[in-house]
């Protein structure tokens, strides 16, 4: 903050330099009465949207590669960490120490502790859903474990792992993980190709690649489109997926919708259906990494769902949700997605399942978005790789 007197200084030899100050300074404060910033604004930044000013301020910060991030009826926040980590952030930004008894992780590449979400009745249960890259004697697999949370002992208590994939190949990339409790009760989990594995998204019988349903205790609901069908996996909902690592729940349809990473582009935005195929490796936009040659046989096919929005190039997209709040009414019913190598919102305007248009949002601070949770204020919390913090927007 500048330091001035109310009246210019008269020293002949610091005249100039600090009216200068002094003219800049009301310069900035003139700025911040425009914007409504308080007097002190660290820690803040203003940018522009659509909507007006918007303030990002940081809510807390000092975490290792934050991933996902969760609230809590009482306002705290769960926010994991990817080398193995779990805390919880008061909504002031301070940091717990790391819960006990998380289960163990293979942290390495993009695996580790992974996703993050509260049971639909942990108010009374306390149950929480960790995924996680489970290390195995052969390599490491997508897994998911349930827990109560006991708060008072900063614990995890009864951790049962309730889900993994049959595949445990050697790698690091393409968990998914997201996961996304729907309407009934039932939880989503999105599992990633393993990148090297990319064919066996095309594999029912294969859980790589897939979107698959489960119980709450890892059972397999009846209405699942594959049970009884020979050559298949009952947990599987859809198929033909690269990399899904935004996932949410429509306020009004309660449909699934999905985002994914496609190579070099292709990175597609679906609406997720019982039983459809979304073409992944062999019908889609990406490219090869190395030769820049299409992948697979075309962008169409009558049996494959297409995307409802593609980005070429990649933006990398991580994390999802719909905007149902009233800080900002001019965003409502927009879908937000965070992107890494894009270092941006994305805010997509809808028309039913169409999107209409695109605003990017908080280009101007260059920070890989991992995810976007809305809170319980209405406002929306991001989490921020790049510099380990988790951030809000507030109108300005």
């Amino acid at each position: 903050m500048h330091r001035f007197s109310s009246s210019p200084p008269t020293a002949p030899g610091v005249r100039a330099g600090r009216w200068g100050r002094w003219r800049g300074c009301v310069a900035t404060c003139s700025l911040i009465a425009f914007f409504g910033l308080p007097p002190v604004a660290e820690a803040q930044t203003v940018v522009r949207s659509e909507a007006g000013p918007v303030r990002v301020t940081e809510v807390a910060r000092g975490l290792e590669t934050p991933w996902s991030l969760a609230f809590l009826p009482d306002g705290n926040m769960l926010v994991t960490e990817r080398p193995g980590r779990l805390r919880i952030v008061s909504p002031d930004g301070k940091l717990s120490a790391p819960i006990l008894n998380v289960p163990r992780v293979h942290a390495a590449g993009q695996g580790g502790l992974l996703d993050v979400v509260i049971g639909p009745n942990f108010a009374r249960d306390r149950l929480i859903w960790l995924s996680f890259a489970q290390p195995t004697s052969k390599g490491a697999r997508t897994a998911v474990a349930r827990a109560r949370l006991d708060d008072t002992a900063r614990s995890l208590q009864n951790v049962e792992v309730v889900f993994a994939q049959r595949e445990d190949p050697d790698g690091r990339n393409h968990w998914g993980s997201r996961l996304v409790f729907d309407r009934d009760g039932n939880l989503f989990v999105t599992l990633g190709d393993r990148f090297s594995h990319r064919d066996s998204a095309q594999d029912l019988a294969s859980h790589l690649g897939k979107i698959v349903r489960i119980r709450p205790d890892g059972g397999i609901p009846p209405d699942n489109p594959f049970v009884g069908k020979a050559g298949a996996q009952p947990e599987i909902w859809s198929w033909g997926h690269r990399n899904v690592q935004g996932a949410a729940l429509h306020p009004v349809t309660g449909k699934l919708w999905a985002h994914e990473h496609g190579p070099q582009g292709g990175d597609e935005v679906n609406v997720v259906r019982a039983g459809g195929n979304y073409g992944w490796p062999v019908i889609t936009y990406g490219k090869e990494y190395v030769t820049g040659f299409s992948i697979g046989e075309g962008t169409e096919r009558a049996d494959v769902v297409p995307p409802v929005r593609v980005w070429i190039p990649s933006i990398a997209p991580s994390g999802m949700t719909f905007y149902t709040g009233d800080a900002f009414p001019k965003w409502k019913g927009s879908l937000f997605v965070g992107a890494l190598r894009g270092q941006l919102l994305a805010r997509l305007e809808l028309d039913g399942e169409k999107v209409v248009r695109e605003e990017r949002l908080l280009t101007e601070l260059g920070k890989r978005i991992r995810d976007v949770r809305q809170g319980p204020d209405g406002k929306l919390y991001l989490l921020d790789e790049t510099d380990g913090r988790i951030l809000r927007l507030d109108p300005g």
